[in-house]
């Protein structure tokens, strides 16, 4: 709108008056004048509106006209305010009758003083006006349209208040620092895990302060904080997060993770991880040991046998196979609790025959034992070791009722001269172990090349299973499985029979190593699978469970043995689960992992068998998810022990928290039972469930019950 109404500028007259000459009239001065203000009018970024005493509008500017929607040609020049107003609310725009907006404007428009307001349009828009009064009488005013920065301001406080909602509420302490390290957030669950003061811990503390004050609380203590911050901020500053595990000196164990900010500075997060850590240990040490002696266990052994192995450092060094002479007989006669109390006693009265505390006793499982005596000077010191576990092995066992005798049979196996690795070592040891049994118990012997019976035995035992697979004498039994919270059968496990016309009925224990060194469990696995499968065909929806092993999953044809044996039967993919080992898992082989993940994928369920017993369950469990673990039988029997149960108790509640199903095998009383039901767990499987059964019976048992009670 162009500008109108300019009084004579008192700069011209100015200059008139010192009668400076000029080049062309005062009128053509005053146009260009005029046109230069109009120009800047126009081009404000905000609306501009002036008025004389008489509440007339002298200019305003396009802005002023499109901020308000007004009609340019309704205002012009001349125009009074209060029509300005009324036009306002003829269109549609003001809020308020021109006579409500009047009487909120003439209070400022009357003291003649400086003044800024805000006003809501009818559309929802918010104009800040600032007025401003002139000396000649009259205002000016500016005319802002700040929704959009209102809208930001309160979205700003909105985040503030999640921000600072989440703040409060968060499970971890939390500190904010900014580029220049100092703390420029807190929030409250810091000061509780730290048992500390806001004043402790004001903002603007620099991390380096922050440090100190932790040590000189006595919260810390043993830190240099100088080194400390050193790698923090070093790590930080190559964009990498730095986690660490701060040890209180109340015996707490803090998880601090720090993470840089993509405009500098970083967040640092406080989690309380101590029981979560004691856990752990725990469950690490449960890997490692065996849960009635807590001596090591298998895999423990094998580790330090492997690391010996490979430090030549450690020389010469023995392995003793050791097994209980008789030991059947004291759990026959007196019963499994007095049996594992023997057990505990015989682990540490061995423990006592060491030498030192680099020797290693573990016990393999059942009434085998290992151990490995490292600094061998000659085979003397071996058959020392060897004469005296004899001799205390072989003094009574004394408790409360009855005085136990057992002896001991070892067998012995040198490095380096009875082999070089682990394997040979221990198979060598075994052997020698078979000829101090087979010679009359309660005595040690040196493996010799000439023990070459076991191996004649063993190919022996080869060639009948060869021959055994071709003449049909495996055959396949089922124990159920419960689902506890409703008492009824959810599924079976098939179970390998081998019946030899020869042999008799031979354990898997005793075959399907042999099995699976020869890869016989290759054909034998894929008869079971397509037999166990074919069998589930007609159990409506209950599931049928095969074990598996590593040499199968490895053969590179087991996935298709899978399907095709889905295929054949009938049964839906979801209705197989396959049963591994650790074993199966230890081997990280692509073609492992990959085999498993495809035929998860085809929504068979895979389960981890004997969880626990081996090395590092839970690794296993982060690297593959499995759909169910099986908790040992080994577990099971001890459950009466407080610390058993309260193993059996982590690994229920670890199944729920992941979502896996948990099995217990091995149930064989309504107490353990009672227990596995109270505290949550999905499944049950054992003699109190159902004794392993044909085919038959199994279909039988499936049809007629709901509800399973068995004893064996």
């Amino acid at each position: 709108m162009p500008v109108a109404g300019i009084k004579a500028g008192s700069s011209v007259r100015r200059r008139r008056a010192k009668g400076v000459g000029q080049p062309q009239p005062i009128e053509d001065e005053l146009r260009e004048q005029n046109e230069r203000f109009s120009a800047a009018v126009e081009n404000m970024s905000h609306g501009l509106c002036m008025f004389d005493a008489d509440e007339r509008m002298i200019i305003c500017n396009r802005n002023y006209i499109s901020i308000f929607r007004l009609d340019a040609e309704v205002v012009r020049p001349g125009i009074r305010f209060f029509d300005i107003l009324q036009h306002s609310v003829d269109i549609g725009i003001a809020s308020q009758s021109a006579e409500q907006l009047y009487a909120i404007r003439k209070p400022y428009i009357d003291q003649a003083k400086p003044s800024t307001y805000e006003e809501t349009l009818a559309d929802g828009r918010i104009v800040n006006i600032s007025h401003r009064p002139l000396a000649s009488g009259g205002w000016v005013s500016i005319y802002e349209d700040i929704t959009e920065q209102r809208r930001a301001e309160q979205e700003l406080k909105e985040q503030h208040r999640r921000f600072d909602a989440a703040l409060a509420n968060m499970s971890q302490g939390l500190l904010m620092y900014d580029a220049d390290g100092k703390l420029i957030v807190r929030n409250e669950r810091f000061l509780e895990l730290y048992h500390v003061r806001p004043a402790d811990f004001p903002l603007g503390m620099s991390h380096h302060d922050a440090f100190k004050r932790l040590l000189e609380l006595g919260i810390y203590t043993k830190l240099d904080p100088d080194s400390e911050i050193s790698q923090i901020e070093a790590c930080l500053r190559a964009g990498k997060t730095h986690v660490t595990h701060r040890h209180l000196a109340d015996g707490r164990t803090l998880l601090v993770a720090r993470r840089p900010m993509s405009g500098g500075g970083w967040v640092a997060t406080f989690d309380d991880v101590t029981e979560r850590r004691r856990v752990e240990e725990r469950m690490t040490h449960l890997a490692h040991h065996d849960t009635l002696t807590n001596l090591p266990n298998r895999s423990m052994l094998r580790e330090r046998l492997d690391q010996a192995l490979s430090d030549t450092r450690d020389g010469s060094l023995a392995i003793f196979s050791l097994d209980l002479d008789h030991f059947k007989a004291v759990n026959d006669t007196w019963g499994h609790p007095s049996g594992d109390w023997l057990l505990k006693c015989v682990a540490e009265r061995l423990q006592r025959c060491l030498r030192n505390e680099t020797d290693v006793v573990s016990r393999f499982g059942g009434d085998e034992f290992v151990i490995i005596q490292f600094n061998l000077k000659s085979p003397g010191d071996a058959e020392k070791l060897a004469k005296r576990i004899v001799e205390i092995i072989g003094k009574p066992f004394r408790d409360k009722r009855h005085d136990m005798r057992v002896g001991i049979s070892l067998g012995i196996a040198l490095f380096p001269n009875d082999g070089k690795d682990a394997d040979t070592l221990l198979k060598n040891a075994d052997m020698a172990l078979y000829r101090a049994k087979s010679e009359g118990r309660n005595l040690y012997r040196f493996f010799e090349p000439a023990m070459d019976a076991m191996v004649r035995a063993r190919r022996a035992l080869e060639i009948d299973l060869r021959a055994a697979l071709s003449r049909r004498e495996f055959e396949l039994d089922f124990q159920p499985i419960m689902n506890i919270a409703s008492g009824e059968i959810v599924g079976a496990e098939a179970l390998m029979r081998w019946r030899s016309p020869v042999r008799g009925l031979v354990r898997p224990d005793d075959f399907i190593p042999a099995a699976e060194e020869t890869g016989l469990i290759v054909p034998l696995g894929e008869w079971a699978l397509r037999k166990a499968c074919t069998t589930a065909a007609g159990w409506a929806a209950w599931r049928i469970a095969v074990n598996v092993s590593a040499v199968q999953i490895k053969s590179g044809t087991f996935a298709r043995s899978v399907i095709s044996a889905l295929a054949f039967s009938g049964v839906p993919a979801n209705r197989l689960e396959l049963e591994i080992t650790e074993t199966v898992l230890m081997d990280e082989s692509d073609l492992v992992l990959k085999t498993l993940r495809q035929l998860r994928d085809l929504g068979v369920r895979i389960a981890l068998d004997d969880f626990g017993t081996g090395y590092s369950s839970l690794g296993y469990l982060r690297r593959f998810p499995v759909d169910k673990i099986k908790i040992d039988r080994s577990f099971t029997r001890d459950i009466d022990s407080r610390d058993t149960a309260a193993i059996v108790r982590t690994i229920i509640g670890l199944g729920a928290q992941l979502g896996i199903t948990v099995t217990a095998e091995g149930v064989e009383t309504e107490a353990q039972l009672e227990f596995l039901q109270k505290e949550g767990c999905v499944e049950a499987q054992g003699y109190l469930i159902g004794v392993p059964s044909k085919a038959s019976d199994i279909n039988r048992l499936l049809k007629s019950s709901a509800t399973i009670r068995q004893s064996g």
